[in-house]
């Protein structure tokens, strides 16, 4: 496809979530409180946004993810939390 197909079938998809994701960011910033990994997770992931590569879909995905690969014992928790602690700070 041509860049003008590909934005004629997904711009306004891609401006609504753009949208739904600047509401979530308004939220998180009028709330009280300290945030958790996940936020700061989630900030690292929107900075891969604007990396000059057609490659930013896995490096958000990869930057979310956790990459042991060893098991572990027992599950912190009941479900997925959408993000990995141990992710380093960069």
């Amino acid at each position: 496809m041509t860049r003008q197909e590909v934005l004629d079938l997904y711009f306004m998809d891609a401006r609504s979530k753009l949208i739904d994701l600047a509401a979530f960011l308004d939220r998180i910033e009028r709330a009280t409180g300290e945030a958790d990994f996940r936020f700061e997770a989630f900030k690292r992931a929107l900075d891969l946004l604007s990396a000059e590569n057609a490659s930013k879909a896995r490096g958000v995905l990869m930057s979310l993810s956790d990459p042991t690969i060893e098991p572990i014992a027992k599950a912190p928790g009941k479900g997925a939390c959408g993000a990995w602690p141990g992710a380093s700070v960069h």
